[in-house]
């Protein structure tokens, strides 16, 4: 009896630590080179007096080098100010342990593109692909992320990163502060 107290009680240790496979949305090998990106996961969404914005993360491994994609949407139906990465754009993450990891843009200007949908809305679907810091990768593993900043070529914005977020977009739940403690080990 007390071996199977004990079975129990490893299994269920065991599986509350497990970590759940990576999901790629791409995972190719190829002559050229391998390339795999994960799925992309909601970290922010905003909606307030008709502006509704969105951001995403995806994780990215390009022959080995790890980079972080950003995707920002935001719908309205008034006007929406172009934010563009350039060569000097980062993101900047303030960790709960109060340390602040930085990822470079790479050197190519992006100012996203302009959609209007049939209902009217205007819509900017802005991408960004960062760079990790080799002397900062690790941080990210050990601690949530509490504060989100992204320096456009003539404009800051912050973020608050939740621990929780209900989407109304879809109804799914995500846990934004923890994304990279989750998910950073798919570019390894």
């Amino acid at each position: 009896m007390k071996q199977l107290i004990t079975l129990t009680f490893f299994l269920l240790t065991l599986t509350a630590f497990a970590q759940k496979p990576c999901e790629y949305s791409t995972n190719v090998t190829d002559s050229i080179g391998t390339y795999k990106i994960t799925n992309e996961y909601l970290i922010s969404e905003k909606n307030f007096a008709g502006k509704i914005s969105y951001v995403f993360f995806s994780l990215a491994q390009t022959d080995g080098l790890p980079t972080l994609n950003l995707q920002l949407i935001q719908k309205s139906k008034d006007f929406i100010k172009a934010n563009c990465f350039d060569k000097n754009s980062k993101v900047f993450l303030q960790l709960e342990n109060g340390k602040i990891v930085t990822l470079l843009h790479i050197d190519q200007e992006n100012c996203g593109t302009l959609v209007r949908d049939d209902k009217g809305f205007d819509n900017r679907i802005q991408t960004g692909i960062f760079m990790f810091m080799k002397d900062n990768f690790e941080e990210l593993k050990k601690s949530p992320v509490s504060i989100m900043r992204i320096k456009y070529l003539t404009d800051v914005e912050d973020y608050i990163v939740k621990s929780e977020l209900t989407s109304e977009l879809n109804g799914k739940v995500f846990h934004p502060n923890t994304y990279f403690m989750d998910n950073i080990r798919c570019v390894e």
